[in-house]
């Protein structure tokens, strides 16, 4: 077993709830089936991992079947009030308090497996934190060793989510801080409808 927790963000797949910036293309409907999907494929990878300690926080709770079925591989709770940044930092200050690393990912990157989490967690030994770069210019995942002690408040305030200078900021603030981190290859997210030819064959079948 890998001594890190790995955390999953995810929001509940109701309509008019998940993935809206699919539904121009696929409708509320079709983009809440996406969305499950994507859940449900995170999640089997995420356990496949075989991290320590594996959570699932849901939006706006984890009593949706879809996310409470994890229950059996996953310890659910519910994310903290705020922006995106606001509950990154959160989980992992939680996910510090429980292993010596901690890494969050959302749901929306199917490129992320099982053997890249792995890496993730593996580049932690010797880096202070670990990012996997979005194609969109945001990051797929982040985690940290707990040698960096408090987690810096700095690497999430004040971040303009899903742009495209995400990644670039984050590296300019881990440099700041005078943190060591690895980059893995890059990913995509599946977030606009042009993002959707980048599924795994047969997804939207």
């Amino acid at each position: 077993m890998i001594p890190a927790c790995l955390t999953v963000l995810a929001k509940a797949p109701v309509a008019g709830l998940a993935k809206t910036r699919l539904m121009p293309a696929l409708g509320a409907e079709g983009a809440a089936r996406l969305a499950e999907r994507l859940l449900a494929h995170t999640m089997a990878q995420a356990a496949a991992a075989g991290f320590v300690r594996l959570r699932l926080l849901g939006v706006p709770d984890c009593r949706h079947p879809a996310l409470a079925r994890h229950a059996g591989v996953a310890e659910l709770g519910v994310q903290c009030e705020g922006d995106l940044g606001a509950r990154m930092h959160r989980a992992l200050h939680e996910g510090l308090g429980l292993q010596p690393a901690a890494l969050i990912i959302g749901t929306d990157a199917p490129a992320l497996d099982a053997a890249r989490l792995r890496a993730a967690a593996l580049a932690l030994q010797d880096h202070d934190a670990v990012l996997i770069p979005a194609l969109d210019g945001g990051y797929a995942l982040i985690g940290l060793s707990a040698r960096v002690g408090e987690v810096p408040a700095s690497l999430f305030a004040d971040m303009v989510w899903s742009t495209a200078t995400v990644m670039a900021q984050t590296r300019e603030r881990l440099r700041a801080l005078g943190l060591h981190w690895a980059e893995l290859e890059p990913v995509a997210d599946i977030d606009e409808p042009a993002d959707l030819a980048r599924l795994p064959a047969g997804w939207l079948a």
